[in-house]
């Protein structure tokens, strides 16, 4: 079925742990079905910048150096849904990370008679996320990403796309701090991943290998969810 003819707006989660091309694969789900991609990180700055009543909670809970509540998290979540731009769906990206913020977000869904459609799980091999994240780096300029074994400038010490020859890497991108990123993350889904499966949307998908195949595969599964 085409995205156009939805009636009611698809709702997907994309689970996998850092580097798993999470960010990558929404973008391209994006321009394939129409769907927005939302992650917490940017619906938070979002609603702060725009001075909405759950921004200015946000605000106030993150000056004080403090978590923002899952309540919080919904609130803005609620009023993002309710923009046109999410009218054929939206993917999540980074929320729930718990079961009960999918709980909660069940109860939001429900409120305008949508549910989720799949709660994609992106598999990887945690030896290999080592590597691809402790290798990569971006350039300074312009954002462009690199990495050490799978991308590197064509002229080395010079950005392909804007020239700059300024490139950094996140501090936290070390394979010691990978790992225990990654050994977090999987005590923190493992519940998620049975909540999912429990209620019959969990889908798995090998997202090691050629982005383009990986891509395919994941198109699949969404074009089959929202039928």
């Amino acid at each position: 079925m085409d995205a156009a003819t939805i009636t009611t707006p698809a709702v997907l989660i994309l689970l996998g742990p850092p580097g798993a091309g999470k960010g990558t694969q929404a973008r391209m789900l994006e321009d394939k079905f129409g769907l927005v991609q939302l992650s917490t990180g940017d619906l938070l700055r979002a609603a702060v910048a725009a001075g909405t009543e759950a921004g200015k909670a946000a605000k106030a809970v993150m000056e004080a150096g403090d978590l923002v509540s899952d309540e919080i998290v919904i609130a803005i979540l609620r009023d993002r849904l309710a923009e046109p731009d999410c009218a054929k769906g939206v993917i999540l990206d980074g929320f729930p990370r718990t079961t009960v913020q999918a709980e909660a977000l069940d109860g939001l869904l429900a409120e305008t008679g949508q549910k989720i459609n799949a709660a994609i799980s992106l598999e990887v091999e945690d030896a290999e996320m080592v590597v691809r994240i402790s290798g990569r780096y971006t350039c300074a300029g312009c954002g462009e990403g690199y990495h050490d074994t799978f991308k590197v400038p064509t002229v080395e010490g010079e950005c392909d796309k804007c020239g700059s020859t300024e490139f950094k890497r996140r501090a936290d991108d070390n394979a010691e701090t990978v790992a225990s990123r990654l050994a977090a993350y999987h005590a923190q889904t493992a519940p998620l991943i049975t909540y999912y499966q429990d209620h019959g949307v969990l889908k798995g998908l090998n997202a090691m290998g050629n982005i383009n195949d990986i891509a395919g595969n994941l198109e699949r599964i969404v074009n089959d969810a929202m039928n």
